[in-house]
């Protein structure tokens, strides 16, 4: 094998994302050959003996991409520590390589998520300088008045960035016109900025539902389902950059990326978990 970059090589181990890895060799928690590894080195991993904490750093793992519509009470984590039910629960033990959500979901938010094993992939979709367009369904009490809209669009500090929507109009309103949903894109990928957003514009958010990520949609998959991505569908997660557009408003997907039953083979059935 050729040399690469050791955080390169951590990335793809599984062990976590590539920024992450980063982080663990300037400070000093990686070695090769025993000594403390240099930030930005390369190495042929078929060559050296690469330890993270003291323990030796496995081989690369089968790549899994997983998307999965996250339901509403379920943690964006690989544990809690109050015992709530993870996204990780819903995907073991169908799913045996190890996986980790891709960004965040709060536990009150549902819809779209990506789970993966690839931490340079995950490093792309989830750093704000990648520009991935992530699209939210939002419901609030009422509608916002122009001016209320005009705040929203305007944005606001956020995390010390400002930060503010690509897009957002008004999808439907609700029953006897006491609630309405609203369509918004972003690309920053704050925590809790939606939220934020709408807050600042004079609303609470009743129910949040991510319908898209990048070029992702999937209008099929019902809460705590998920399936495997398309060889085509991860090809175009990568090609994604800064100018990405509108996420595409096709509701097909390939056959082959049916959602899967615990045993991991294919099925007409969506996988249900946990629910």
């Amino acid at each position: 094998m050729s040399e690469e970059r050791l955080q390169k090589i951590i990335a793809r181990s599984g062990l976590c994302s590539r920024r992450d890895a980063d982080q663990m060799v300037a400070e000093g928690r990686v070695t090769v050959d025993g000594r403390v590894a240099d930030l930005g080195e390369k190495v042929d991993p078929a060559k050296v003996h690469i330890k993270v904490d003291g323990k030796r750093l496995k081989a690369p793992e089968t790549p899994r991409y997983l998307l999965l519509n996250k339901p509403r009470g379920v943690m964006t984590t690989c544990d809690d520590p109050e015992e709530r039910k993870t996204v990780l629960d819903i995907v073991h033990p169908a799913i045996r390589e190890r996986v980790y959500p891709v960004g965040r979901l709060d536990y009150n938010s549902e819809g779209l998520l990506i789970l993966t094993n690839d931490g340079e992939l995950a490093a792309r979709i989830a750093h704000p300088r990648h520009g991935i367009v992530r699209e939210y369904l939002v419901k609030i009490r009422g509608d916002l008045s122009r001016q209320e809209q005009g705040k929203l669009l305007a944005g606001g500090v956020i995390d010390g960035k400002h930060v503010k929507p690509l897009r957002a109009k008004r999808d439907s309103k609700g029953r006897g016109g006491t609630t309405t949903w609203w369509r918004i894109e972003v690309s920053e990928g704050r925590t809790h900025e939606v939220r934020e957003l709408f807050f600042r514009a004079g609303h609470l958010v009743q129910r949040l539902r991510r319908t898209a990520i990048g070029p992702l949609r999937d209008n099929t998959l019902k809460p705590g389902e998920f399936r495997t991505l398309s060889e085509k569908e991860v090809k175009s997660l990568r090609g994604v950059t800064s100018k990405a557009g509108k996420p595409r408003s096709k509701r097909s997907r390939p056959a082959a990326t049916r959602p899967r039953r615990a045993g991991g083979r294919s099925s007409p059935a969506r996988t249900k978990k946990n629910r």
